[in-house]
């Protein structure tokens, strides 16, 4: 009896949650089915391109003319057209409902617009952060081989240190060479002279 239970417990896995749900559901290889939506499936790309259009039309001057001129409109008929054509008396309870709708509906397209502009605003900021980032870096970079240029030059000998120098050499040799026909003009003639008074005795 006790291998009957042991390969028993080995049949069932251990566990609530393995007791719970079936074993295919924890098949790593195969992915889970779709599951069922109430909502309708939308693109939110495409959506939040639409809401961005109706933003930017919401915030110009023609929407205000326009909505301007509807509503004269919409007062002007139900206070001077007949009774029977009128469709939203005084006090205009359905012209009140409909501007509160589009109120509703403007309201959060124009925020999910800005939460787009947001999102892209910040995306740009990141951009030109990493940009000046590398911009500064490449500057970093720029400054330091111009600093080593610098230093390399500085040990270079120039063509104005070279001339200096030729120049020095040459007033050294111009200088020597006058020392020493200062010094033979000087002192062999008076050996000569000397030495020909002693042939001389």
């Amino acid at each position: 009896m006790a291998p009957e239970r042991e390969s028993g417990r080995e049949r069932t896995p251990a566990g609530a949650t393995a007791a719970g749900r079936p074993r295919a559901a924890y098949r790593l290889d195969q992915p889970r089915p779709p599951r069922r939506r109430l909502l309708p499936e939308w693109d939110p790309e495409a959506f939040g391109r639409l809401s961005e259009r109706i933003a930017r039309f919401l915030g110009t001057g023609r929407f205000i003319v326009w909505m301007t001129f509807v509503i004269i409109a919409w007062v002007l008929w139900n206070i001077a057209a007949p009774g029977r054509f009128r469709f939203d008396e005084y006090p205009f309870i359905f012209l009140t409902l409909a501007l509160s709708l589009q109120a509703s509906y403007a309201a959060p397209l124009i925020l999910l617009a800005q939460n787009r502009q947001d999102d892209r605003d910040r995306v740009n900021l990141e951009q030109d952060r990493k940009q000046n980032e590398r911009s500064i870096a490449d500057t970093e970079y720029l400054t330091r081989e111009i600093a080593a240029l610098r230093m390399g030059l500085g040990e270079v000998a120039t063509r104005d240190w070279i001339r200096s120098e030729l120049q020095d050499l040459l007033k050294e040799m111009d200088e020597r060479r006058d020392g020493h026909h200062h010094h033979e003009g000087a002192v062999f003639p008076a050996e000569r002279s000397a030495g020909r008074d002693v042939d001389d005795r």
